[in-house]
């Protein structure tokens, strides 16, 4: 379903709770995603904070790609509350990142 690994969001989630800190790590993260996983986890992240239903995913991929004006990085760094919103956004989708979220803390980045 999603263009994007749960272990990419997991370490975006996490590099966002940095703020600062994990900043410009974070933006190169995202700057290294294909255009299809950025898309992906912008759509994510626009279902988190109820711009789109989980059903929408396809047309919030679609508007996602349509309407990239920014880069991405910018675009979503500068999102407030962009780890709640993704870890909002995998919920709605009925996706569990646990198992993700506990290797990303025991094997690091």
């Amino acid at each position: 379903m999603l263009a994007i690994s749960l272990r990419k969001i997991v370490h975006i989630i996490y590099l966002a709770r940095e703020g600062s800190v994990g900043e410009g790590e974070a933006h190169a993260f995202i700057d290294a995603l294909n255009s299809d996983e950025q898309a992906s986890l912008t759509a994510v992240a626009w279902i988190g904070r109820g711009a789109f239903d989980a059903d929408d995913y396809a047309e919030a991929v679609a508007t996602a790609e349509a309407e990239a004006t920014t880069p991405t990085a910018d675009y979503l760094m500068g999102m407030p509350h962009l780890a709640e919103n993704l870890e909002n956004g995998l919920e709605e989708l009925g996706l569990d990142p646990t198992g993700e979220e506990e290797d990303f803390l025991r094997q690091g980045s």
